[in-house]
């Protein structure tokens, strides 16, 4: 039997939202299960701040439902949600300490002084802030900042806390910091966030489930591993992946066995849903690429440029009309240079092939 457990902390269903000619939501559906580190991925202007909005009640949806807990809450207020908002630029007091920005929203509410007290020093503790305290949010670190503003939002203990690009403001060790420390709270407090990021590697690291927004819609959502494996479009495969998968144009072959790039024939992986489809764009991440060891195999190549990632190196090669990326050990690109002529291959079993019209996945 379902239990309340089984009830989605946040249901989105059917959301439009405009802003006078600018679509921002176009009919966007998720549910995020309760307890989850949920990430809407994309690039700017996709409409994740919106979707945000929508859910704390800041923006109120032109059509369809918000639904929390099970509760519709599409017309409410702000209050009464229990939802907890961190913007991207912090938005603390600047006139305030630290104590007192994490004891604002509780003296909001209310609460007593002797609780007040007692909470602002547990989540300073949380925190690593008891030093920082008395301290007013201009004398500290980037870091210290945001852990202030997340410190504010989780001392109000709400069902949900909504995150919108936090890291954006801070550098990569920060960022890096913050990313854990996120993590961490999330296991500690057991709580649902909802976490907005342009950053895939944000997206693939931190997020146990990941919606994949486009033009104001979610086009995929799942598992890190699902939308990294198993793309539904070429949007998501671009998207997901660093360096970007390989997108080559291919027609089928019309005596059979597979299709034919720029570069020369390419055995396809038995296709679940190609009928009637000719074009094709056929998808290779960097990392499934290697270069050929034996000299003449392979697909001829030139060396177009080297971009060193420490024990990696990513090679940009010329193979007929086509530039490929590949991903190899820093070893195998110590005797490359821009125009050293190779060969590279591929396992046909590692291929993502797209319907060139649609962009669907066809596998």
């Amino acid at each position: 039997m379902s239990g309340t457990s089984d009830i989605p902390a946040v249901h989105l269903d059917g959301i439009d939202k405009s802003f006078d000619s600018v679509v921002a939501l176009d009919d966007l559906s998720i549910k995020v299960a309760r307890g989850r580190l949920f990430v809407v991925f994309g690039p700017s202007s996709v409409g994740k701040t919106t979707l945000l909005r929508t859910i704390a009640g800041l923006a109120e949806p032109d059509r369809g439902r918000v639904v929390l807990n099970g509760r519709d809450v599409t017309g409410e207020p702000i209050r009464g949600r229990n939802v907890s908002m961190v913007f991207q630029s912090f938005a603390l007091y600047p006139h305030l300490t630290v104590r007192q920005n994490f004891a604002y929203p509780l003296k909001e509410a209310g609460d007593s002084a002797a609780e007040i007290r007692r909470r602002t020093d547990e989540i300073a503790e949380m925190l690593s802030l008891e030093h920082r305290l008395e301290n007013k949010p201009a004398t500290l670190s980037g870091g210290e900042q945001q852990r202030v503003a997340l410190g504010r939002s989780l001392i109000r203990r709400p069902d949900i806390l909504l995150l919108d690009e936090p890291l954006t403001n801070l550098d990569a060790k920060l960022r890096d910091d913050m990313r854990t420390e996120i993590k961490r709270l999330h296991r500690q407090f057991g709580i649902t966030i909802v976490y907005a990021t342009p950053d895939e590697l944000e997206a693939l690291s931190m997020g146990e489930e990941i919606a994949v927004m486009q033009d104001g819609a979610v086009v995929q959502t799942g598992s890190p591993d699902d939308v990294y494996l198993s793309p539904d479009n070429i949007y998501v495969a671009q998207k997901i992946g660093s360096p970007t998968m390989n997108i080559i144009d291919a027609t089928l072959n019309s005596s059979g066995g597979g299709a034919v790039a720029s570069f020369g024939k390419v055995l396809l992986p038995k296709l679940k849903s190609a009928s009637g489809i000719t074009d094709f764009k056929i998808g290779i991440r960097p990392s499934d690429i290697s270069i050929a060891k034996t000299p003449g195999k392979g697909v001829a190549a030139r060396v177009r440029h080297l971009e060193p990632l420490g024990d990696l190196t990513v090679v940009e090669v010329d193979a007929a009309a086509e530039r490929v990326k590949i991903v190899v050990d820093e070893v195998d690109a110590l005797n490359l240079e821009p125009g050293t002529e190779l060969g590279f291959e591929f396992d046909p079993s590692n291929l993502h092939v797209f319907d060139a019209k649609s962009g669907r996945h066809l596998l």
